[in-house]
């Protein structure tokens, strides 16, 4: 993960109209390595970046690891209340900012602006690293910045094997002009949208928080850019399906769908907007550094949850009995050469998912015939209804195949009879004229009748998280809010 000048590609950022090509970019890493080595920023030393979605961002992230520090990206959302909270756990040496960002007000640790160190300091080559391959290079979070944090912790190994597997699947001409609408404090924006092809030499292309008009105009910036390759979520899809008009030309040459679970008949219209058959459905964790398998539409049999075949490592399932087979259903366990050190400070949930080399995912999943991984749900997730487990997943995609919903969320709601029952959240196409009476007797038709929703609820949009995920716990009390 040691950058030699030259390596990088380029970087856009189409909404603030700012572009460093690679040797713009080497001098600003160059820069700002030599500041924070002033700073006392060296092995070991970890450095919270509390902005990203710029090429700011990322000259920031490589003078981390020219110093041999741990980069610890955090969403420049959090309250400042949050990110004091990720500070003091992880001991930060200094926090880099962004320009007028102002959550950092209060930290007890300096903050320092990286486009000001640039203006400060002089360039200089960066020192030789003395970091080893197996030393801390990123922390990122998945929840507790409230509480006690969890913080996923990747070496240089880690972080290059996914990068190096990433490259060989898509291919260098491919990730030419990649487009990044992901936040990249998260690795699914972070590892696979923009280190992929920034480690590859290639150009990369940043659009950050897209809403409506920037949805409806992404086809044009496609043909503009001329854009090969993007990877977003099944709710951005959503919204361009809606507003945007198909791209011109077709200079797409791949597209992946990740971070939550996508509906066949999403995955195929995603694939006609485009005009292109290697549209992808990608499945990866945080854990395991992104993408761990995908899937294209046109694999014979693709349907609801077909994952594909592993990117690099194996896949194997975890049966009722606890033992670990390569075929059947359970919780899918992966051995990966990108695999997370541990969760940071956090020896009690480190122990409780890897075992004797194999990672669990809390992920449900089978293997069939051909070696193929199917997904089903999360353990996480379950509904447990009078002792009948309830996969939310699976009613969200197929609620998702009526004509007139545009989204569903499945969720349990806590019941004195039955310890849970299954709400779900619907988000209706413009103009539907259907009732929630109709659609539970569509999903009588086609459901079985424990999974089928006792309670519905009409919403006027779903929400997400910053990284476009549905937190189910969150959607319920939104919904059961809305209907006192």
């Amino acid at each position: 993960m040691f950058v030699a000048p030259g390596i990088l590609g380029s970087i856009t950022d189409l909404v603030a109209d700012r572009h460093w090509r690679g040797g713009e970019l080497d001098r600003e890493i160059a820069v700002r390595h030599n500041a924070l080595r002033g700073r006392g920023v060296g092995p070991g030393q970890k450095v919270v970046i509390a902005h990203g979605n710029s090429p700011s961002f990322f000259a920031d992230l490589f003078a981390v690891w020219a110093a041999g520090g741990c980069a610890v990206c955090t969403d420049a959302g959090l309250t400042p209340g949050e990110l004091e909270n990720i500070v003091s756990f992880v001991s930060a040496r200094v926090v880099l900012s962004g320009p007028e960002q102002n959550n950092t007000g209060g930290l007890r640790v300096p903050v320092y602006c990286g486009d000001d160190l640039s203006a400060q300091d002089e360039a200089r080559p960066p020192l030789q690293p003395r970091s080893q391959l197996d030393d801390p290079a990123l922390i990122l979070f998945t929840s507790g910045t409230t509480g006690t944090p969890k913080g996923v912790v990747h070496s240089f190994r880690s972080l290059a094997a996914r990068v190096a597997l990433n490259q060989a699947h898509i291919g260098r001409d491919t990730l030419r002009n990649s487009l990044c609408v992901l936040p990249t404090h998260f690795g699914h924006g972070l590892i696979g949208n923009c280190l992929t092809p920034l480690l590859a030499g290639r150009h990369l292309l940043l659009m950050p928080g897209i809403g409506i008009r920037g949805a409806a105009e992404l086809g044009q910036v496609m043909t503009d850019h001329d854009i090969t390759f993007m990877s977003s979520v099944p709710a951005f899809w959503k919204l361009v399906l809606k507003v945007g008009a198909p791209p011109g030309e077709r200079t797409l040459q791949q597209v992946h769908i990740g971070s939550a679970p996508l509906s066949f008949d999403l995955w195929r219209s995603v694939a006609e907007w485009c005009g292109i058959d290697r549209v992808f459905n990608m499945y990866g964790i945080t854990e395991t550094a992104n993408w761990l398998a995908g899937a294209s539409v046109t694999e014979d049999g693709a349907g609801d949850g077909l994952l594909g075949d592993m990117w690099g490592g194996v896949a194997a399932i975890v049966t009722e009995d606890g033992s670990v087979s390569r075929s059947g259903e359970g919780e899918i366990a992966v051995q990966s050469p990108a695999l997370m050190t541990g969760y940071y400070e956090r020896p009690d949930l480190t122990e409780g998912v890897l075992r004797d080399g194999w990672f669990l995912t809390g992920d449900i999943g089978r293997i069939d015939g051909a070696g193929r991984l199917w997904m089903t749900g999360r353990q996480k997730n379950e509904i447990n209804r009078a002792g009948m487990k309830v996969h939310p997943e699976e009613i969200d995609l197929l609620l998702e195949r009526h004509d007139q919903v545009l989204e569903a969320c499945a969720f349990g709601v806590p019941d004195d009879i039955s310890g849970e029952v299954v709400g779900v959240a619907i988000r209706l196409s413009d103009g539907a004229d259907v009732d929630t009476k109709a659609l539970r007797t569509w999903c009588r038709e086609r459901l079985r009748r424990e999974s089928v929703p006792e309670k519905w609820f009409l919403v006027p949009d779903i929400p997400k998280t910053d990284r476009g995920k549905v937190n189910r716990q969150n959607v319920m009390a939104y919904c059961l809010n809305q209907d006192r």
